[in-house]
């Protein structure tokens, strides 16, 4: 017998009692799950493997079973406890059993599973990925450019069939203020094993055209918390925080905070609070222009009135010096003239008299010395004569001169040098205590008069 071999049934049903002697009962085991199916009848079929952490290569591969009885109540209680899809591509700590079957082989029937373990494999895989950006430097990258004051031209990756999408697209058209926005979608799958290189391939797009997006929306609807793995993945994140263009992160979700998240420039809560953000920006640059508009005005404002209480205190300071000028000069004008006619008449007064005392001396020595002076007298009477014309014209021209200053120191022609003359009832003002208020006054140009009416006095305040 031992010569001939033993048959494939023999080893296998040999290898089947070892692993029944060496198991007797369940163990818990870690693996992640490569591939997972189900049938029709609810039973569960996986593959678990192990990986080198380093290399990242399978190092060990096992098929594994959960009947229907049992998977009805492991998968709810695991997505439940973790909030994550059971699903491939996550670790689990499992309570199997090993079976081995002489015509099927090796597989593991799995028994239990603790949910705990899966979240602090999650947790631990998070911190992992941001150690690792943070010590290559490019975690903050994204935070750090500058947000654009006036968001106008957005790049949105998003699915172009998701609610979030529409929903933003909607916040942003219908705006109460009436803003316009420019935003150009760049398709791309937001959940599941394809959606970190679908979401990269739209960011390459986009930095294609980097010179024509002021900013990057990256958004989708709300999820379970399984939905939403894709965003905790390095390589997206690495692209994200070293994208040259300002990330806004609206994934809709609330409880808790991807990697993607921590990475973008700004993360609000969903996609229409990422639309609601970039309406606040305008609002806030209006209100910063509407204050700098009234800031400009109000500074305006206290210019003009700063301007126009120092006009007043001049105008109010030179009227009265122009008004005592001007009567003073009115007053010595009229003194002058009153002067002029008075010496006039003076003079003329004297010249008459003087003229008639000679005329008067004249025929009596004509008469005495008539007889015998006839000749010599017409002789004497052709000189006089022409004496007292020169005299005459001599006195003539100096009542010319003298008539000439008199209209030279006429109140009408100060008027045409500018000065104005204030009367009331035709008499010329000269003092303000002769004016009250509601009086009428006349106020003669050279060119004319303008009369008005008096609404307050202001006499000159001594000291």
């Amino acid at each position: 017998m031992s010569n001939k071999g033993i048959s494939l049934f023999q080893l296998n049903n040999r290898i089947k009692g070892v692993l029944n002697d060496a198991f007797e009962s369940e163990i818990w085991i870690v693996a992640e799950i490569s591939e997972l199916r189900y049938n029709q009848n609810g039973h569960c079929y996986l593959e678990l493997v192990e990986k080198d952490e380093e290399t990242d290569k399978i190092i060990a591969k096992a098929r594994a079973t959960i009947w229907s009885y049992t998977f009805r109540m492991l998968k709810p209680y695991f997505e439940t406890s973790t909030g994550q899809r059971f699903s491939s591509g996550i670790k689990v700590l499992i309570q199997v059993s090993i079976e081995f079957q002489e015509i099927y082989g090796y597989t593991l029937n799995i028994k239990d599973i603790d949910p705990s373990y899966t979240l602090g494999d999650i947790a631990r895989r998070r911190r992992e990925i941001l150690n690792r950006l943070e010590e290559e430097g490019v975690l903050d990258m994204n935070k750090e450019i500058d947000f654009p004051d006036i968001p106008k031209c957005i790049a949105v990756i998003s699915s172009p069939t998701a609610a979030g999408y529409e929903d933003f697209a909607n916040q942003l058209e219908n705006n109460l203020s009436g803003y316009k926005f420019h935003y150009k979608l760049f398709p791309a799958i937001m959940q599941g094993n394809q959606a970190e290189e679908s979401i990269i391939e739209a960011l390459d797009r986009i930095n294609e055209y980097e010179e024509v997006f002021d900013l990057v929306v990256i958004i989708r609807g709300g999820g379970s918390t399984a939905d939403l793995n894709c965003f905790d993945n390095y390589w997206l994140a690495f692209n994200i925080a070293q994208f040259p263009l300002p990330v806004i992160s609206g994934i809709g979700h609330e409880r808790d905070e991807t990697i993607v998240d921590i990475v973008a420039n700004v993360r609000v809560k969903t996609p229409t609070a990422a639309a609601e953000y970039l309406i606040d920006c305008f609002d806030e640059k209006q209100a910063y222009h509407e204050r700098l508009q009234e800031e400009f005005y109000t500074g305006v404002n206290e210019i003009l009135l700063e301007a126009s209480e120092n006009l007043n205190y001049l105008s109010n300071k030179f009227s009265p010096m122009v008004k005592s000028i001007l009567e003073k000069k009115s007053n010595q004008l009229l003194l002058a003239r009153e002067k002029l006619i008075g010496s006039a008449k003076q003079l003329t007064r004297s010249h008459s008299y003087t003229l008639e005392n000679q005329k008067s001396k004249l025929k009596h020595g004509v008469e005495h010395r008539l007889v015998h002076e006839k000749n010599h007298a017409k002789n004497l009477q052709s000189k006089i004569g022409i004496r007292v014309g020169r005299l005459l014209e001599n006195q003539k021209h100096k009542l010319v001169l003298h008539e000439q200053s008199v209209k030279y120191l006429n109140p009408e022609n100060i008027l045409q040098k500018g000065y104005t003359l204030t009367l009331k009832d035709g008499k010329i003002v000269k003092d303000i205590r002769s004016l009250s208020v509601n009086d009428s006054i006349e106020t003669r140009f050279k060119d004319g008069s303008v009369e008005s009416e008096i609404q307050k006095v202001n006499p000159k305040k001594h000291k």
